[in-house]
């Protein structure tokens, strides 16, 4: 019955408007009743570069073989199907890996051997051998060591994965909304949620979603108020939610860097919350990378500990399925009470210490027997109705992951994944949409915008009449007559030049041997973005030996100048630090400072950018001192003392004082 079910659910046509991000291959599908309501959709196709080779020769299953292969890729989550090879979710048979697993599962149905049957010939192969004299189990057939292997194969990835992975090619799917992956959540078969809004630390804040609280009804965050309760219930169910910055080894070297700039990320986070900000604690606020291995170990613990569902939300390439792979319990199981397992010992035939193992891992086999049931039960009831959240696939030690890739929109569906016998699971959800600035650049420079390592940027001065362009889809022109000190934290090419040649360049009027990477045709999208202040004040910091304490250790106050910094943010690129050094004369304004409009005249850049979006400003983060400390403290002695021209002038001073004796 559920392979029938399974079958009929593989081939019939939904019955329900699933959203095309959950099926992909719905926006393709020729079926004359749903032809106009999906008419107006549009696939978004991001590749990584463009293929010229001749495009492969696809091997459709046979209805016997579809029923062999999985549901769902691992990979990306989409469901099984064979309509559309440049889909998420197509397997071709001609791939070894595919016919492997149709094999084994095909030569387990024609035995007859169930899930039940290897279950217990891995248990006869593990149990003692005078047990099994005495049980009469002697000639029980034991499993070989191929047979063990076979049942430890992964399960293969759909054809988009194996591309992605081994020729890093693919299409990207359609971004889900967040009304979309609210409606998800409310399927959560779980009393206990726990929400893991992942943030990236390439353009921090700027991949923050501040609604995402009120659009999935979450419990408000626990105010400054020593009373306040730390949780609550919301319609029969608990959700809390935290916060978690990933990639935060592109911000210094070292962890302890790292960890000294939480108190200035928890403050940009509160400023980039508005006024939901100002009367929270913000003490979930977690800074980790899945790199480095930097505070994964107690997420992990945390995951473990909670139990329930566990729910990745962000935007797209802000690593949450690289955090998954790091935080996922892999192999770890709820812990067993020996005082059961001694009085379930002390009742059967064999009291002895060596059977306390076994007696153990019967009992967890049987949790996870009734376990898998159970999701065996649940996926044959979502096959039959119309759920937005996929089935939860049976249990194992060590499952395959989410596919790591840097393309936008590599995971299709959620991605459900149970651990601990039935504790929880944890399920990493499509990522929203991060805005369209790869639109702008030719497929083979989109892999310039992620920044997959820690940059270590050039200073470039951008003098008066001058501008700065980053990779030709930003413009910085200062427009105060002071230079402008640039740190680019981004992995694309920087180049400064006239103000007139940079706007020649930036809109496509005038070639440049630089700037290569914009499709041509978009120069005319390049819109102002804004006018940005530099007023944040970094004096102490830039300042020197002025304000050290082993040196002048003079105050920032007595100084006659002032160094003003902001960054400029580039969504999913990175930012460019700032800084100029102003005289505090310039800067006196009629309006005194404690006003509530400040009016004083700080230097100012116009920013010229795609569409006039993808720019953002934050609080001055100072990388560039941080990176700079880090090299300067390697040099533990001091340089020796150089001996170039050291003996001749130690001649000449022999001849001079011959001379002197003489006279």
């Amino acid at each position: 019955m559920a392979l029938a079910n399974r079958l009929a659910y593989l081939l019939k046509v939904p019955r329900a408007p699933v959203p095309v991000f959950l099926c992909p291959v719905l926006a393709s599908y020729s079926d004359p009743v749903h032809s106009t309501r999906r008419r107006d959709v549009r696939i978004q196709k991001r590749q990584l570069h463009v293929e010229t080779a001749a495009a492969p020769v696809h091997e459709l299953p046979t209805p016997s073989q579809l029923l062999e292969l999985p549901r769902s890729c691992p990979g990306c989550g989409a469901f099984t199907q064979i309509v559309s090879p440049d889909q998420p979710g197509f397997f071709s048979t001609n791939r070894k890996s595919v016919k492997a697993f149709i094999a084994r599962h095909g030569q387990a149905s024609g035995r007859g051997q169930s899930g039940d049957s290897e279950t217990f010939q891995r248990v006869l192969g593990s149990a003692d051998a005078a047990l099994l004299s005495q049980m009469g189990l002697t000639g029980a057939k034991q499993p070989t060591e191929a047979s063990q292997k076979s049942t430890t194969k992964p399960t293969p990835i759909c054809n988009r994965c194996h591309d992605l992975t081994h020729h890093r090619a693919g299409v990207s799917v359609i971004h889900p909304t967040i009304k979309s992956i609210s409606e998800i959540i409310a399927e959560s078969p779980h009393k206990y949620n726990y929400i893991y809004h992942v943030l990236d630390a390439a353009d921090f804040p700027l991949s923050l979603i501040p609604s995402l609280q009120r659009q999935l009804s979450l419990a408000p965050q626990r105010s400054l108020n020593r009373r306040a309760k730390t949780s609550r219930f919301q319609y029969g169910r608990k959700a809390e939610m935290s916060f978690i910055i990933t990639r935060s080894d592109l911000l210094a070297p070292k962890k302890e860097q790292v960890d000294s700039l939480m108190p200035y990320i928890v403050e940009v986070l509160r400023d980039a919350l508005g006024g939901t900000g100002e009367n929270v604690r913000l003490g979930n606020v977690r800074c980790v990378s899945a790199k480095r291995g930097w505070w994964t170990k107690q997420v992990k613990e945390d995951i473990w500990n909670r139990g329930g569902g566990g729910w990745m939300v962000g935007k797209v390439n802000v690593g949450k399925s690289n955090l998954f792979e790091n935080v996922f319990p892999k192999g770890r199981y709820e812990d067993i009470s020996i005082r059961a397992v001694r009085h379930a010992a002390r009742q059967g035939p064999y009291s002895g210490e060596e059977d306390l193992e076994s007696q153990s891992i019967g009992v967890r086999g049987q949790h996870i027997k009734e376990r898998t049931q159970q999701s065996s039960d649940e996926e044959n009831a979502h096959m039959l109705g119309d759920s937005l959240l996929p089935p939860a696939p049976p249990e194992i030690p060590f499952p395959v992951l989410p596919l790591v890739s840097s393309l936008p929109g590599t995971t299709a569906s959620p991605i459900r994944i149970p651990f601990g016998g039935g504790k929880g699971e944890l399920i990493d959800l499509p990522g929203l949409s991060r805005g369209d600035l790869e639109d702008f650049v030719k497929d083979d420079h989109k892999q310039d915008l992620v920044m997959r390592h820690r940059i270590k940027p050039e200073q470039l001065v951008i003098k008066p009449g001058q501008s700065l362009l980053v990779g030709g889809l930003v413009r910085i022109t200062p427009l105060t007559e002071v230079p402008v000190l640039a740190y680019p934290f981004v992995p694309m090419k920087c180049h400064v030049t006239s103000a007139e040649r940079a706007i020649a360049i930036h809109t496509q009027k005038e070639e440049s041997r630089v700037v290569k990477n914009v499709k041509p045709g978009f120069g005319s999208r390049m819109d102002p973005a804004g006018t940005f202040p530099l007023k944040w004040d970094v004096t102490k910091q830039r300042a020197g030996p002025l304000t050290k304490k082993e040196a002048a250790g003079l105050s920032p106050k007595v100084l006659p100048f002032a160094v003003l910094s902001t960054d400029v943010l580039i969504e999913g690129c990175g930012w460019v630090e700032l800084v100029a050094q102003v005289r505090k004369k310039d800067m006196e304004s009629i309006d005194a400072v404690g006003d509530f409009f400040d009016t004083r005249p700080y230097p100012r850049v116009e920013i010229v950018s795609p569409d006039g979006r993808h720019i953002g400003v934050r609080q001055p983060m100072g990388a560039w001192m941080l990176n700079r400390k880090a090299g300067l403290s390697q040099k533990s002695a001091r340089p020796r003392r150089s001996m170039k021209g050291e003996k001749k002038n130690m001649k000449k001073a022999q001849r001079k004082a011959e001379l002197l004796s003489d006279a």
